[in-house]
Order: structure tokens, then C-alpha cells, then sequence
């Protein structure tokens, strides 16, 4: 089933705003709120620094707000490590919290632990499961609430919730968990088993107190701090020892230490909630939200009250609704949606009871491009078709001056394969400015050690809904190299804008999975995947499809060496020779996920 219905609500301008996992919140600006709707709104009682106690006795500070008379309240619960007093410019946790308690909520938004004004010792998302158990379980046995909670937040705010819910609190009726971590170490800290040198340095810094320390960053050369080896004493480098930095490096797969925070099949089948996931096709965090999605779809016994939202939004936008433009592209004003009203038709229906039902499908994306929302009964849609584009050159895709092509067959005939050389102290650039989503990448496609593969003009629209692959073989003199991929929607003017939640990399030590490390054989070919991620996009006519292929995303991702050491010690640098193969014998590839070809709009 499609459709063109926008979610309700959309209407009300935005300005533009970025933000990584790192600084989600701290860089997150916003627009106006829009006017209240027609619900009657209730006078506001305000509690602040309400002190929750924890199965430890540590006590965990949240301010809440709800309805001045009447009660009790059906209650939303965010626990937060960017501080519940967080503010930037229009937008505040307290007017969120305010917009909610105005229509018949309690709401506590909470500093979690060792964070703001809470006690005890903040350690990443490994003690979020129990805390927030604690935490909803209290909140639900409080005089002014009924008893019913349901969880809500944004990227941390997002994953801390999947935490508690495994847990299996009592009162915990629903979730809405929007760009929610959750795929460790094709996420973070690790993505594709590469490491992520800039975000680990900024998010760990700015959490090692219990208030925001990244301002602490001005000033201090981060270049050279990028460039200091062994990784595992970069913090120091930067002036501040950070053991979870520390523990990320030295727990380089996915072993104990990081299966505490996944989800299994169990985990799934034992979730049976009602949620409503949301996520953007430029979101950062989308593994993890989609890792969810599909975990609840194909295990929990509340498969048929899973919903999913997702725009042509980067990470922050997916929580304040979207921007019009994003790096290169714009935006029809109608990609902007009223989040609150989003959320509050959901609560209305599965935690107030006040709706009969919640009137929407099981997936509404914006398809970017054909500038269109969509809806279907399931996600992927039904009507996709894994479509290859192949690799092909005649041995000279080197840059964008180069020979490299797509094509929508095979070659007939062998392709001999493209070489270039990485140097790992001499690394592509991850972007070309500050704002890498949907960027023009050309300046990039000037060196010599990127491969750039172009398609010939589309003469039909060709739309892509769900995830891209890149399948291809390689073969490299080093015992341990990484590869890295990019998919573009090439303009009639020549812009080759940058399309899903990132670059994608694969480390090949890790081409086999995360939870073991396996070194090259140098010389030998070997078959290589990377995830761009998921996106929803009609490449329009005249458009063309493009990759770029190499090996670097400086300082995003920290460079391989290409050594095969280990990577949180090595001092040691090499340079790489790297061969990508597109022969019969060799092929690569893109798997496309295409819907639809329809021809142009008028």
C-alpha cells in the first residue's frame, strides 16, 4: 500500500540543524514552537530535583512537571546524560515537558547517573537497564501518577529506553525511541569495526563530568591530538585520561564486554510493546534504529504494533521534526512534521487510553527526490527488487577524470581492476566541510586514490527504498587495510551529493564478523561488504547514480595503519597498495533496493 498523506501536523517552519551522536543536543537548534492545538491545556505544577532512589542507594535527580489539579497522571519519563535543564535557542526539555503536562501528562525528565545533578558514576549505557527499571517503577508507584509509563528520547535518550524495556518493568505500557543506538561495533564506537576516532574523543570528553565539558575542546590542536600514536593514549594527548575511551580501545570486538548492551532473539520475544521507531535516512544512529526495528518485527508478539517514521532528516532533526535544507539538498516544506503532535497521538492512544486507536500505518518514509511521503504495511516494502549496478573501468577509475563506470548488466567481458595507492598519513578527508550530510563530494573526487564509478543518465526515475550494499573483491599487500564507500545522486549541474546516514567502511580484519580478528593474506583476493545504511530515494532523469571507493575518512574514522597490529598500540604506519576487482571471475557490485521506475514528474 501507498500513499502520498504527509504525517499530521506538518506545517510549521524550521531552521536548520546538525548535530552528531557526540554533540546531539549541544549543537541542536529550532525553530518556533508551533501553536498549541485545540486540546484544552491545563495550569502546570512544576517538582524540580526530584530525588529518585535506586536499588545501590544512589539517588538519581528529575524534575517533573504535570497538570496543577486532578490527577493522577498518565506518565513520559526521558532520562537524559545531556542535562534535563538542556536549552538551545527556542528548544528546551522543560517546554517539551511543559507541551505534554499542558494535555493531561506527568512527565519527569531525569539527569541519569553521574550525570547533572545525579549521584554516583556515570559508565556509558551499561548501567541504563537497571536504572531505568528503578526509575519507571518508582515514578509509577508515586501518588500523582496512575500508574502507566511510557518511555520517550532521542539517540541516548533513545537506546536507554531498549535498556530498561529489556528489563521488563511493570508499568511500562509503550516507547517512543527515536535514532536509538543500538549495532556496537557497526555503530559505535566502532563502524564496520573501523575506529571512531572524532566522535570517541568529543562524546567521551563531553560526559567525563557531570556537566557538559565540551567547550573544553576550543583551543586545543585536535589534529595533532589525531595524530598521536598509540590511540590508546590520545586522551591523555587531549588533557584528559577518559577510562571509557580506554575501554572502547582495548575491547576491540564484539565480545563480553559489549554483548551486555545487545539484544538477542530472546530479548525480542520478550518485549511486548507497542512502539513507535523513528529514525532519518541521514541519521547516524540509524543501524542501531533499524537493528530494532527489524528485531521487533521478526520476533516480538507485538509485531503488529510496531510504526515506523522516517524523513530525509539527520540525527537531531529526527526529534525536532526536520529542516528544509541539509549540506546540498533541500526540502519541500511538507518533509517537516510537528514531532510533538507525532508523539502525542501515539501517548493518547497507548498510554492515556483517550484515543480508540492510533490511525496510522506500519511505516510512513519520505521518499527524498520524488519529494513524496509514502506508506506501507511493512518495512522494506514488499515491492522491492535487489537490483545490481556493477563496477566496471578499463583500469582507470582514478578519480573523477577517470574511466570508471556503473552499469545495470555484467561486463561481457573481463574488466581489468583499478589500483590505487593509501597512504594512511596522507588520508581522505571523511568530508569536505563542516556539514558532511548530503555534501557535494567533488572536491574529494580530485585524488588519485579515489575510485569513482559513475551510472549513465536515468532516463526513468528510479526510486531505492531500504538498504545499499556494496559487494565487491579486493586484494591488498597489507595484513590489514580498510575500504570505504559512498553512494551520490549525481545533478544535471555535476553536484554528487552524498546520500545515507554515512560513509560506509569496512576494516578487513573484520570482513569475516566483529567478534573475532582475522589478518590478510597479502596478494590474495577476498570478498568484502559495506553497509551504506538505509535510504529512500528516486534518482530522478536525468540524474546519474555514483560510488566513491578508497580507503580513508579522516579524522571520522582513525586510518589504518595497515600493519595488522594491534590497533589501540600501534606506533607503526604503512602504506597500502589496494586492487578492486570487477571481473566475471571477481565481480563487484551495488545492490540496489529498487521499487519503482516511473518516469518524470511534470
Amino acid at each position: 500500500m501507498t500513499s502520498m498523506r504527509p504525517p499530521r501536523g506538518i506545517g510549521f517552519a524550521l531552521l536548520p540543524a546538525t548535530a552528531a551522536f557526540a554533540v546531539a543536543f549541544a549543537l541542536l537548534t529550532s525553530a518556533a514552537t508551533p501553536a498549541p492545538s485545540s486540546a484544552q491545556t491545563a495550569q502546570i505544577k512544576r517538582m524540580f530535583d526530584v530525588r529518585t532512589p535506586m536499588r545501590d542507594g544512589v539517588e538519581l535527580s528529575s524534575d517533573v512537571w504535570m497538570p496543577a489539579e486532578g490527577g493522577p497522571f498518565p506518565t513520559i519519563i526521558i532520562r537524559t546524560p545531556y542535562m534535563k535543564t538542556m536549552a538551545v535557542g527556542d528548544f528546551s526539555l522543560a517546554g517539551w515537558a511543559t507541551y505534554f503536562a499542558e494535555r493531561g501528562y506527568a512527565v519527569a525528565m531525569q539527569d541519569v547517573r553521574g550525570r547533572g545533578d545525579s549521584d554516583g558514576s556515570f559508565d556509558f549505557f551499561f548501567q541504563e537497564g537497571e536504572d531505568g527499571y528503578d526509575t519507571i517503577e518508582w515514578m509509577a508507584a508515586q501518588p500523582w501518577s496512575n500508574g502507566d509509563v511510557c518511555t520517550a528520547g532521542v539517540s541516548y535518550l533513545g537506546t536507554d529506553q531498549w535498556l530498561a524495556a529489556r528489563e521488563h518493568p511493570p508499568s511500562l505500557k509503550c516507547m517512543v525511541a527515536t535514532a536509538a543506538a543500538g549495532r556496537w561495533m557497526h555503530e559505535l564506537p566502532h563502524y564496520g569495526g573501523a575506529w571512531m576516532m572524532q566522535w570517541a574523543l568529543a562524546w567521551i570528553n563531553d560526559t567525563s563530568g557531570r556537566n557538559s565539558q565540551s567547550a573544553n575542546m576550543q583551543g586545543i590542536d585536535m589534529d595533532s591530538v589525531y595524530w598521536h600514536r598509540p590511540l590508546i593514549t590520545q586522551d591523555d594527548a587531549m588533557g584528559r585520561d577518559m577510562p571509557l575511551f580506554n575501554d572502547f580501545l582495548e575491547n576491540s570486538t564484539f565480545n563480553e564486554y559489549w554483548q551486555r548492551l545487545h539484544f538477542t532473539e530472546e530479548d525480542f520475544r520478550g518485549l511486548d510493546l507497542p512502539i513507535l521507531h523513528v529514525t532519518g535516512w541521514f541519521d547516524g544512529d540509524q543501524p542501531g534504529a533499524m537493528f530494532y526495528w527489524d528485531g521487533m518485527m521478526a520476533h516480538s508478539p507485538a509485531a503488529d504494533e510496531q510504526y515506523m517514521l522516517s524523513g530525509p532528516w539527520g540525527h537531531a532533526e529526527t526529534f525536532i521534526g526536520g529542516t528544509l535544507t541539509l549540506g546540498d539538498m533541500e526540502f519541500a516544506p511538507h518533509s517537516i512534521v510537528d514531532n510533538k503532535a507525532e508523539h502525542l497521538e501515539f501517548f493518547d492512544h497507548y498510554l492515556k487510553g483517550t484515543a480508540d486507536s492510533y490511525d496510522q500505518p506500519r511505516a510512513r518514509i519520505y521518499v527524498v527526490g520524488a519529494e513524496e511521503w509514502r506508506e506501507f504495511d511493512e518495512y522494506p516494502p514488499a515491492d522491492v527488487q535487489a537490483t545490481n549496478l556493477y563496477l566496471t573501468s578499463g583500469g582507470r577509475a582514478n578519480s573523477i577524470a577517470g574511466d570508471g563506470a556503473l552499469a545495470w548488466t555484467p561486463p561481457d567481458a573481463d574488466s581489468p581492476p583499478d589500483r590505487f595507492t593509501f597512504d594512511p598519513r596522507r588520508p581522505v578527508p571523511g568530508s569536505v566541510g563542516q556539514m558532511p550530510l548530503g555534501e557535494d563530494r567533488r572536491p574529494l573526487h580530485r585524488r588519485d586514490d579515489v575510485l569513482v564509478y559513475t551510472s549513465e543518465e536515468i532516463e526513468e526515475a528510479v526510486e531505492v527504498v531500504g538498504q545499499i550494499v556494496v559487494e565487491f573483491h579486493a586484494a591488498t599487500d597489507a595484513r590489514d587495510t580498510d575500504f570505504v564507500a559512498t553512494i551520490m545522486d549525481v545533478y544535471p549541474d555535476g553536484r554528487a551529493v552524498r546520500l545515507g546516514p554515512r560513509t560506509g567502511v569496512v576494516r578487513a580484519r573484520y570482513r569475516n564478523g566483529f567478534d573475532r580478528e582475522e589478518l590478510l593474506t597479502p596478494g590474495e583476493v577476498a570478498r568484502y561488504e559495506i553497509d551504506l545504511g538505509h535510504i529512500a530515494h528516486s534518482f530522478e532523469p536525468g540524474h546519474r547514480i555514483r560510488i566513491d571507493l578508497t580507503s580513508s575518512a579522516y579524522p571520522e574514522i582513525a586510518p589504518n595503519q595497515n600493519t595488522g597490529n594491534p590497533v589501540a598500540t600501534d606506533t607503526e604506519w604503512n602504506t597500502a597498495r589496494q586492487i578492486i576487482h570487477h571481473s566475471r571471475e571477481y565481480p563487484s557490485r551495488i545492490i540496489l533496493p529498487v521499487r519503482a521506475r516511473r518516469q518524470a514528474t511534470e
